[in-house]
Parts: structure tokens; sequence; C-alpha cells
């Protein structure tokens, strides 16, 4: 304990001396998340210089290991340092689909050669990948994807689509479900890497209702990848597509803590109606309880003690609480809320950030499909 307790003051002030004034000021919006990768623009030197201080040391990952670029820190002083983090206010570094997803299952599954070539790249936000998952026929039947990869002796063949792929039009490399094999529905699906600008891959954003696009239609057309380039055995992708699933709504389930806003009553200020003042509360009770489950859950995550199926009650739970956090948000807003296009309400971030929400119970898997798996898996309900 006193080894932890002087990690702790040494954190508090090398945070307190190295992370700027502007990367402790509440996000005003998606824009300033740094997302990293060969494309990136800065936003400010300040993005760039906390960037860059965060992952010398290997704090963009401090629990990874230090071969890889990360810190070698333990689930003990990983969770320290997200405490003094947020002690300061301090933003994430770098926001990565590399680290939430990517990353997990290249420590589970990839080769020493894979681990080398992509971890150090992705925890210095060098990297930018997006994630080849569902296609217009294969949603919540993930397995029943159809793009293909054929072996061609020294590479592969990969012909499809993808859908929903979020950032695929800025991502630098995807993380991609293929089919290698008619043999077997889940059998038959290898898990597989490749760069976006390879000749036969495009991409076509699609608009939401929110006005905001961050998906996009991914197409490929005879795109030739490495051989080298499976994550895992051939036709065993299914182990790695299910493992990165859980890491995924593990990050989706986030939400549910608001980015790290200040509570809900804060935000929206003084309010006339009691009862949306006691809605507002309430909320606040359960957002406060539901940050003390996350805790509980990554502590059990990191010592590999958690459930299997805990992945989905907190996607779950994430997602509601956030879709309830921004109805009441509209609802204290008021008809100043529903503006769409003005200076006023910073182009109508409330009502856009709003409809954005009505996403979340399908994205990482419905809300639907992780009921059944609390029910099937946890509450061993029968017939479930």
């Amino acid at each position: 304990m006193a080894d932890l307790d002087q990690f702790r003051a040494e954190t508090r002030s090398w945070l307190e001396a190295n992370c700027p004034a502007e990367m402790r000021e509440p996000m005003k919006s998606e824009d300033d998340a740094c997302w990293g990768g060969r494309h990136w623009t800065f936003a400010s030197d300040a993005q760039k210089r906390w960037l860059e201080v965060m992952a010398e040391r290997g704090w963009t990952v401090p629990d990874w290991p230090k071969e890889y670029g990360g810190g070698g820190f333990s689930p003990a002083e990983a969770k320290v340092l997200r405490e003094e983090m947020r002690s300061i206010g301090a933003r994430q570094p770098l926001y990565s689909f590399g680290i939430s997803m990517l990353g997990p299952a290249l420590l589970k599954y990839g080769t020493e050669e894979q681990k080398k070539r992509f971890l150090p790249e992705i925890a210095r936000g060098e990297i930018r990948w997006c994630q080849g998952y569902s296609e217009p026929g294969a949603g919540s039947d993930l397995a029943g994807l159809q793009t293909r990869a054929e072996d061609r002796g020294d590479h592969w063949l990969v012909n499809g689509q993808k859908v929903w792929t979020s950032y695929a039009d800025k991502a630098d490399w995807i993380f991609c479900l293929v089919r290698t094999s008619t043999e077997s529905k889940q059998g038959g699906i290898s898990f597989l890497l490749f760069d976006m600008e390879s000749p036969g891959v495009t991409t076509k954003p699609i608009l939401l209702t929110s006005g905001y696009s961050p998906f996009c239609e991914t197409f490929f057309d005879d795109v030739k990848v490495p051989k080298d380039q499976v994550v895992g055995e051939v036709n065993k992708g299914w182990d790695v597509a299910k493992y990165l699933l859980g890491h995924e709504r593990e990050m989706i389930s986030g939400m549910g803590l608001g980015g790290g806003a200040a509570l809900l009553g804060k935000q929206v200020g003084s309010i006339d109606d009691p009862l949306l003042r006691a809605e507002v509360a309430a909320f606040d009770v359960d957002a406060l309880a539901f940050a003390a489950m996350s805790e509980r859950f990554l502590d059990q995550l990191k010592a590999g003690e958690a459930h299997p199926a805990m992945p989905s009650v907190m996607k779950y739970a994430g997602t509601e609480l956030n879709k309830r956090r921004h109805e009441l948000i509209m609802a204290a807003g008021g008809s100043d809320a529903l503006e769409w296009d003005s200076e006023r309400s910073r182009e109508g971030k409330a009502a856009r950030e709003w409809l954005r929400t009505k996403a979340n119970s399908i994205e990482g898997g419905t809300s639907e499909i992780q009921l059944g798996i609390v029910a099937k898996h946890i509450l061993r309900l029968p017939g479930a």
C-alpha cells in the first residue's frame, strides 16, 4: 500500500506538471477528441504535446506490456492513473479502436511479429483502425457474413461489402471478418488485417438523421492481402471476433458515464418544473451508481475475474443511461433544445446528440441481443 501511495503521489505530480491546461478543459464536441493516424491533423499544439508525452511513457495504454508500447502497469496502478487524470479533468490523450478493441485481441491471439508490428504504432497514435464486421445481410446474425477471402497461394483475395463501418473513410487499416470456408457457418470465418489504401477498397459515408455521419459502407473488390495478416488460426476467427466484441461492448458502455461530464443537474442548471428536477436528480444517482459499477467491472476484467457475459450487462446499462441522459437534456432545454442550425445552439448540439443516441441500442449488438445473453448466461432462464 505504501508503494501504491508513492506511485499515486508521483503520478499526480507528473500529471500536474505535464498536462496542458487546454487538455484539462471539457471537450466541447467530438472534434476535440484525438484519434491519431497517419492523416491526423491535430486541433492544437496542446493536443499534440499531450499525446506525445503520454505515449512516450506508455500511458496511452498503461496496462499493456512495455515491449509493445505500454506502461507495464498492474491493474491497481492503472486504476490510480485513471483516478488522478479524472481528478484534474485530464482528457484522454488518444481515442482509438486499436486500443479499445483490436489491441486486446492482438495481445491474446496475435503472433509475436503482429504484436511488435502493430501494438507500438497503436500506442503512439500512429495508426487508426476501423472494424469490418456488419454486412447488409449479416447484422445481428453476424456469423452469416458473406465477404470472402480466397486463398491465392501467396495472398488472400478479398471481395464483399461491409456496412456501418465507423470512420472507415478516415481509417488507415481495418480489422475485418471474412469467410474462408463454407463448410461451417461460424467455423469458416477468419480475422484479417489490411491497409485501407489497398487497391480495391472504397468507402461511402452513410448520412444519419442527426446530420452527422461517422458510418460508412465499405466495398472490397479483388483486394490482395498478405497471408501473414490473419490473426489467430484460419477458419477460427470467430473466437477472435467474440473476444473483441466483449471489449467493444465495454467501450460502448462507457457512454453511460457521459464522457466524464459533470452531474446532469449541474449541466442543465436551474429547472422550474419539480417533476423534471426529481427526474434529473434520480438520473444523477443512477449515473453515480453506474460509475461505481463500471470501476468494479473494470477491476474484475483486468484481473481476469469478470463473468464472460458482463460486457453485455454493461453495454445495455450504459446504452440506456446515455439515452436517458439526452432525453432529459432535451426536456430541460425546452424549445431552445430543438434548434438545429444556429450559433447559439452550437449547430443544434443537443438535438443532434439526442438523435445520435437512438443508434446506441443497435451498435455493438442490439439491446435485445444483450438481454438474451444476460438471460441465458447470467440468469439461466429456461428457454433463453
